[in-house]
């Protein structure tokens, strides 16, 4: 293969074909190889756990270091080859500790496809040797590869959830069980009929895995609440927490407490802010900035530390370098890397209170307030008055326009479809896709804001919550029969979990854009529109129409 690389896991791969020589994402060849063999690796140890998990031996350890692995290889998580290698080599002393004590128990192996010589990898210059034999152009055939990788998309965004999860103390070993054996399973030389029943079977699981995230959180957090957040900033020196782990963020609260220090949320964790238990905490003043992609120019502004919990880092700048952190799955070269919390312990963030102590105040970048906390119990809280709404009228339609932001130009559609659609809908959003409409003043029905905003994108749970409970208020057979249309954008691969949840929930007809995937053979995305009606967008004016008709 001449290609340094080969990486389309995400909207933004070049020429929506595949980035071949440097991530668009900002990630070197390197990385992306490493990235490769560590799911490589997480594969050969899904195979040992498995074998262990159905004799009652499984590892809890291992549990975790493959929702970490897969974590990692998120889109815009992490872009240390050396960290990387890392966790390749732990996931291999694993695999081998779990398989010698099978061997210990008298339990029969098989020779198993990936336990061979490739996974002695030593040097970097070894895993980019073995990165094109394990990766995606591994398998020739374009309509199994493009649904084996989807099905590893999807795993890598329930990874995400079950992990974020797992922090709070939450854990399904059902979960981790269908992770390993969908993982085993894109090994396997499956037809074409097998594979699409396991991407099906994938979206199940993901609606499973965010339903125990939303468990977590809320019973952790309490339910969210109808906030109105400030985005304007405070006299005092900040910390700027970025990402989605809600456990970072209490942690950090309670550190910051009685220090001087505020806390402000960034991009994906301006939902915390709706959550009653963050609330008590004065020096909590709000949101700053936007979605992910502003990061440069408002890193650079905030003036004091930046925490970045997750995914979602953009290239990082020397007017921030020296004051950004990174902790759990998230890295990048030459950044301070707060560890995981020990057992029975919490991180500890002394380093970076310590640092905004000396630092000036945020610049402002605006003024006033936005409302969000319309998760699922809060709607359901509004149901008789939004059903009188739909009975009477006043609602034509709900859009659901989830899922994620990106810095491509052709995401001024989801703005401008916003502003074009009729004074009698209402928007229902989960995710930083939200940070395109927002803060505009589209009104509200009868005192329901126009724009109904569940949280992060783990939260879009509460979309298909929503709209599940609508379907039960009025009584219909299916849930295509609701006045929801699904206009979706989609960046990352927490976005294409939430896609195949939806396909598993049975959902139909929705919008996918701003273009279609790119891991997605013409026969792959032909069985997909002819079964579930997906479709790309076109221009505002014809989707407004189609969709208001739908």
């Amino acid at each position: 293969m001449d290609n340094k690389m080969f990486c389309f896991q995400c909207q933004e791969t070049a020429k929506n074909q595949g980035c071949t020589v440097r991530g668009v994402c900002g990630k070197s060849d390197v990385v992306a190889n490493v990235q490769d063999v560590l799911i490589y690796s997480l594969k050969g140890l899904s195979y040992f756990n498995h074998i262990a998990r159905q004799n009652k031996l499984n590892d809890k350890e291992a549990d975790k270091l493959i929702l970490d692995g897969l974590f990692t290889t998120i889109t815009n998580a992490n872009f240390d080859e050396e960290v990387i290698s890392e966790k390749i080599y732990k996931v291999l002393e694993k695999r081998d500790e779990v398989r010698a004590k099978l061997e210990s128990k008298g339990i029969e192996i098989e020779k198993y496809i990936h336990d061979s010589a490739t996974f002695a990898v030593g040097t970097i210059e070894g895993v980019k040797e073995l990165a094109p034999k394990v990766g995606v152009l591994s398998t020739a055939d374009e309509d199994a590869r493009s649904l084996r990788e989807l099905t590893i998309y999807g795993l890598k965004g329930m990874a995400a959830y079950a992990d974020h999860a797992l922090n709070l103390g939450y854990h399904h070993d059902n979960i981790s069980e269908f992770i390993e054996e969908a993982l085993i399973a894109t090994t396997k030389d499956l037809t074409v009929a097998q594979l699409v029943e396991l991407v099906l079977k994938t979206g199940e699981y993901g609606v499973k895995a965010m339903a125990l995230l939303d468990e977590a959180n809320t019973s952790t957090y309490g339910n969210p609440e109808i906030t109105k957040v400030n985005i304007g900033v405070g006299a005092n020196p900040g910390i700027l927490i970025s990402g989605h782990d809600l456990k970072d963020m209490e942690e950090l609260l309670e550190q910051t407490a009685g220090t001087g220090v505020d806390v402000y949320t960034h991009s994906e964790m301006l939902p915390a802010n709706y959550y009653p238990k963050f609330k008590k905490y004065d020096h909590f003043v709000g949101n700053y900035g936007g979605s992910w992609w502003h990061q440069n120019k408002e890193f650079a502004s905030f003036n004091g530390p930046i925490l970045m919990t997750t995914n979602c880092i953009t290239p990082v700048k020397d007017a921030y370098k020296d004051r950004m952190f990174t902790t759990g799955s998230a890295g990048y070269p030459g950044l301070k890397h707060i560890p995981e919390r020990e057992e029975g312990a919490k991180k500890d963030f002394s380093e970076i209170i310590e640092m905004a102590k000396s630092c000036e105040a945020p610049i402002e970048l605006e003024k006033g307030e936005i409302v969000g906390g319309f998760a699922h119990n809060q709607v359901m809280a509004l149901a008789d008055k939004v059903v009188d709404a739909v009975k009477s009228g006043a609602i034509k339609k709900f859009f659901v326009m989830g899922g994620c932001d990106g810095r491509m130009k052709d995401r001024q559609y989801y703005t401008d479809f916003a502003k074009a659609l009729p004074k009698d809908t209402i928007i229902l959003t989960a995710g930083c896709a939200k940070y395109r409409y927002n803060k505009l003043d589209l009104g509200d029905i009868g005192g329901i804001p126009r724009v109904l905003d569940a949280g992060q994108c783990n939260d879009s749970y509460s979309l298909a919550v929503i709209a599940l409970k609508l379907q039960e208020v009025f009584e219909l057979d299916d849930i295509n029969e609701l006045p929801i249309a699904f206009n979706i954008a989609w960046y990352e691969q927490k976005a294409v979990i939430v896609l195949l949840a939806l396909l598993s929930l049975g959902v139909k007809n929705i919008h996918l854009g701003p273009t279609v995937p790119a891991f997605l053979s013409a026969n792959v995305l032909d069985v997909l529109i002819k079964e579930f009606g997906i479709s790309g967008i076109s221009t505002v004016e014809a989707d407004v129409e189609k969709l208001m008709k739908l």
